[in-house]
């Protein structure tokens, strides 16, 4: 689901890199209210699990890939503008230093996965887990809740990867960027997100939750009485982030591109042509592309790659932490 460089317009990336300018506004002003000092690096912890979900590739009918993203996860434990910030970063590192998705295309990657993800989804989740109470409730909402919350994100980007052929063509009628319309992108992205993706979501979202609220219950943002937990109290999560870290090599066994995530050269030979605006559109050259680094075989690379993004994570909302009020000065 991470839209690659040149496969949108530059009008196209403007309008949702400008859309997503006060969402970020607001969703760093309510972190900052919501989010005690102490529990802020916690939440650079959880934006760990997006980042990992998503290197887990797995494969989708019709011979792509996808993978989760965990967003409404991290909307239960922190909230939903966290979120927002959380995989907003997330994917800013992913495009950054990975190549993964395009750095014209992070407001729209944002937009999709960031913003429309986790609202959905945690919006689904309050709506069931208040009707039914307990874990069994809670569960059940984050389970609905993510899976239809991955693919209105899906939908959102078949939407707009669908209205590049309609809106950008050359004076051959040749698409500039993205080549296939959106009768054919919404149906090609659904097949895999409502079938395997969406259980991926759902397996990666109830399987942490559960796992956290057995063994840390004071992590997120809920519990005030948990901002003076000490770090101890959550080592099984941290060894949960450390297991993953250390599994991400299986991401590596799915063959194929995910949808619309293809080589420009593998695209050309699908359609006949290569689009002119993806042809010769920018490129950013990311520090370790696609989670390699320099000769190191492939599946020590990918182990390297998680570490460095984890660590990203981490250091980041450390730095925020670091510069938040003292809890006791907390305006809650």
């Amino acid at each position: 689901m991470h839209i690659p460089e040149n496969y949108l317009s530059p009008e196209t990336c403007g309008v949702l890199g400008v859309a997503m300018v006060p969402i970020w506004a607001v969703a760093i002003k309510k972190v900052g209210k919501e989010v005690p000092r102490e529990k802020m690096p916690l939440l650079g912890v959880a934006a760990a699990f997006c980042f990992l979900s998503m290197m887990f590739n797995i494969p989708l009918p019709g011979g792509t890939t996808g993978h989760a993203v965990c967003g409404t996860l991290i909307a239960i434990l922190f909230g939903p503008w966290s979120a927002v910030l959380a995989v907003s970063i997330a994917l800013i590192i992913q495009a950054v230093f990975f190549g993964d998705g395009g750095i014209l295309a992070i407001g729209a990657n944002c937009f999709n996965m960031a913003f429309i993800l986790p609202m959905v989804g945690y919006s689904i989740y309050a709506l069931i887990s208040s009707r039914k109470e307990g874990l069994a409730g809670e569960l059940l909402g984050a389970a609905v809740g993510s899976y239809i919350a991955l693919n209105c994100a899906a939908i959102c980007a078949a939407i707009e990867f669908g209205i590049q052929p309609l809106l950008f063509t050359d004076a051959a009628g040749n698409a500039l960027y993205c080549p296939y319309p959106i009768w054919v992108s919404v149906p090609a992205m659904l097949l895999g997100h409502l079938t395997i993706a969406g259980l991926a979501e759902v397996a990666f979202t109830v399987g942490i939750l559960a796992f956290v609220r057995n063994v840390a219950p004071d992590f997120g943002a809920q519990n005030v009485s948990g901002a003076s937990t000490g770090m101890k109290a959550f080592a099984p999560v941290f060894a949960l982030v450390a297991i993953l870290i250390a599994a991400t090599p299986l991401g590596l066994l799915a063959e194929g591109d995910a949808w619309g995530e293809w080589a420009t050269e593998d695209l050309a030979e699908m359609v006949g042509y290569t689009p002119v605006g993806l042809g010769e559109g920018w490129e950013w050259s990311s520090f370790m592309p696609d989670y390699s680094i320099g000769a190191l075989p492939d599946w020590a690379g990918y182990i390297l790659s998680a570490v460095i993004g984890v660590a990203l994570l981490i250091i980041i909302f450390r730095v925020a932490a670091a510069a938040m009020k003292p809890t006791a000065d907390f305006d809650r």
